[in-house]
């Protein structure tokens, strides 16, 4: 018994040393910035103000929250969060059913598709704002060819079309990711079990509504969850198209944060956007688990 209480220490002592990199990898890159933020949201660390360093408490944190610049940050934030999402995986799912049939070329195909996806965001970024360029852009040529507008429009210069347009530009990066991941899943169905429910007399929408939805449930809820995250955080596709506007109709609350900390360098509202953010993004991750939990139940 003695032996096996001192191997059992053992096990535990070189399970402990050999976490014990990450857990200090952990510490330094992630916990220990958590927290000099939090220190920065209590703090007055306004450059331009003659009060920097003085404790205030939650103040920023309420001066945040009661202003309506954070109130429509967040809801442009939230339209291209669902929008986007909700056409990246809506398209990546009917891609990877049309790429999971067998057909002349599927092969090419599948390597093609993931090349918008491979694609640097700057590079993105730049590529679509050439084309929705108000003078010279592909996207004018292309619709006043075919006779749907009858003069050069700026896209990204409208205040009503331009965020449409960025979740255009974003959507067509990252819905390859989405195809992707549909597509492996889709590899995984039983062939047999298709088969036995055409025997039986499904037609295609009953076994793609009974067979292939349900099955692929698991993997849209993994898609959304990523997207989620990422769409908060994003920031770099706003920076390079838009810069936040046109009238701020892009900027969002990564925008905000990134305005707050290098424009007017007031590090304390930067590190409440940032902390805020988080929040949202935790809460609604936490919501997207337990739907996930609660269809593996019922399932």
């Amino acid at each position: 018994m003695t032996k096996n209480v001192k191997r059992l220490k053992s096990e535990q002592t070189y399970a402990y040393a050999l976490i014990s990199p990450s857990v200090v990898i952990v510490l330094g890159i992630i916990i220990a910035p958590m927290l000099a933020t939090l220190v920065y949201t209590m703090l007055n660390n306004n450059m331009l103000s003659g009060h920097y360093g003085e404790f205030s408490g939650l103040s920023f944190f309420k001066e945040v929250l009661t202003s309506h610049e954070f109130g429509s940050d967040l809801f442009r934030t939230l339209y291209f969060t669902i929008v986007s999402t909700f056409i990246e995986t809506g398209l990546g799912l009917a891609i990877a059913l049309l790429l999971n049939e067998k057909f002349p070329g599927v092969g090419i195909l599948r390597c093609i598709i993931i090349i918008p996806w491979a694609i640097p965001t700057v590079v993105n970024g730049s590529l679509w704002k050439l084309i929705f360029n108000g003078q010279y852009g592909v996207f004018n040529a292309l619709l006043l060819n075919a006779g749907l507008i009858n003069q050069y429009e700026s896209w990204l210069g409208d205040p009503k079309l331009a965020m449409l347009m960025i979740i255009i530009a974003d959507s067509w990066k990252m819905t390859p990711l989405a195809v992707i991941f549909f597509l492996a899943a889709l590899q995984g169905i039983n062939a047999d079990t298709y088969e036995a429910a055409r025997v039986d007399g499904a037609g295609p929408f009953r076994r793609f509504y009974y067979l292939t939805l349900p099955y692929l449930a698991p993997t849209a809820m993994i898609i959304i969850v990523m997207r989620t995250v990422e769409k908060f955080k994003a920031f770099d596709i706003f920076y390079l198209m838009t810069r936040g506007g046109p009238a701020n109709a892009t900027k969002t609350l990564m925008y905000s944060t990134y305005l707050e900390a290098f424009t007017n360098l007031n590090y304390s509202t930067a590190a409440v956007y940032a902390y805020l953010t988080a929040l949202i993004v935790a809460v609604l991750t936490l919501i997207y688990v337990r739907m996930m939990k609660r269809g593996e139940l019922n399932g």
